[in-house]
């Protein structure tokens, strides 16, 4: 069986924008699906603050295997293994936290990567072949190929070490964690202040130098995302699953008081309601049992109900 592709890497290859989804919370099988659907690239799979386990983290791998998204998994630089183990089980790349040293890179290339690069070991055909290999040494070195492996820039050391890290061989991408570098600068959430732009810089002319993609997580500001994709971040976590959910979740629940205000006895049209809510007008007091219990201030007011008769 042929390897799977690795559609984020085909994506990069071509200069384009590479969309990642963060999975923290969700543990199904369909978020790959999901996410292809929502028009994502790959899965950011986390394993350094979401609390799963590597068997759900693989579940969720094999399955975006076929579900047109590239399954990566980002696992803490002190248990590599996992990230071994998701790799021998569907996961497309590794992303490692907090690489702050030419040498943490090269530890992270060792563990990842089929010799004579690395050191991985050989667990047997793994998912991506789906677990038939008919030539053991072609396909490490087809994997080697097509695994992504990102470290992330996270601390002012990193960042004077950006030439050095991107200089490794075997590390595909240097990804920016914009929110720690803040924190790690004393200017925690400040993502458009001026030492992180020089920061960016300084990362992504290291990236340019070495032939390696800029990834950028920790920035969802769309008046300062476009200055760091300038200057060549193009490997773009693009938010995460319960942000994605409350923010969804949150715009519906405005529409939700309209609903219930209509709902068995009203009869308007939920055109007429909508309309009557983007009027923004100001309420003037409830007229009727069903207003009162509407937690939603800016509820416009809505003439008198007449109840539906019941035939």
């Amino acid at each position: 069986m042929p390897l799977a592709p690795n559609l984020a890497r085909r994506r990069l290859e071509k200069g384009e924008l590479a969309l990642g989804f963060g999975v923290h919370h969700l543990r199904t099988p369909a978020v790959g699906m999901i996410a292809a659907a929502g028009g994502f690239d790959w899965l950011f799979i986390d394993m350094e603050h979401g609390a799963m386990s590597v068997d759900d983290a693989t579940k969720m791998c094999m399955a975006a295997l076929s579900q047109g998204v590239t399954p990566i998994v980002r696992c803490c630089k002190d248990a590599l293994f996992e990230g071994t183990r998701c790799l021998d089980n569907g996961a497309m790349g590794v992303v490692v936290p907090h690489i702050d040293t030419k040498e943490e890179a090269e530890a992270v290339v060792r563990a990842f990567r089929y010799p004579p690069i690395g050191e991985r070991s050989w667990g047997g055909p793994p998912a991506q072949y789906g677990f038939v290999v008919a030539d053991t040494a072609a396909a490490q070195v087809e994997l080697n190929k097509e695994i992504f492996v990102c470290v992330m820039i996270e601390t002012p050391e990193a960042v004077a070490n950006a030439d050095a890290i991107a200089a490794v061989p075997g590390v595909d991408s240097l990804m920016i964690g914009t929110s720690d570098l803040t924190a790690s600068m004393g200017i925690a959430g400040q993502i458009g202040h001026p030492d992180v732009r020089a920061a960016y810089a300084k990362v992504a002319a290291a990236c340019k130098a070495h032939g390696k993609h800029m990834g950028m997580g920790g920035v969802y500001d769309e008046k300062v995302a476009p200055d760091y994709i300038a200057l060549g971040a193009r490997f773009l976590l693009s938010g995460s699953d319960h942000a994605f959910l409350m923010a969804a979740g949150g715009a519906r629940a405005k529409f939700g008081p309209a609903c219930r205000y209509m709902r068995g006895h009203c009869n308007w049209t939920c055109e007429r309601v909508a309309s009557a809510i983007r009027r923004r007008h100001q309420p003037r007091g409830p007229r009727c049992s069903v207003a009162t219990c509407l937690p939603w201030p800016s509820l416009p007011h809505l003439p008198p109900l007449r109840p539906r008769r019941r035939k």
